[in-house]
């Protein structure tokens, strides 16, 4: 039977202009690792490029798992919105 723990998750943050990415623990942003950040404008209404960063650091998500662990993750479908205590005002 597959392990299916969870030891780390991408957390996408829309802070200021910025859409930032972190690698963070299941359930906290405490000491979550910043891996990525680009420039709001634009990005959100070009569905193609914001799915290119999102795969981008899903994978570097995956390469810093897979460093630490031995295995690459494997990821849930669809969105998984942030704990409601980490949600931004944002919106």
């Amino acid at each position: 039977m597959a392990d299916t723990a969870k030891i780390g998750r991408l957390a996408m943050r829309h802070e200021g202009n910025n859409w930032n990415a972190y690698y963070a623990l299941p359930g906290s942003m405490t000491g979550a690792i910043p891996l990525g950040s680009i420039a709001m404008r634009g990005i959100i209404a070009n569905a193609e490029r914001k799915q290119a960063f999102m795969d981008m650091m899903r994978d570097m998500v995956g390469d810093i798992i897979e460093e630490e662990t031995g295995h690459r993750p494997t990821w849930p479908e669809g969105p998984q919105p942030a704990p409601q205590a980490e949600r931004s005002g944002h919106g």
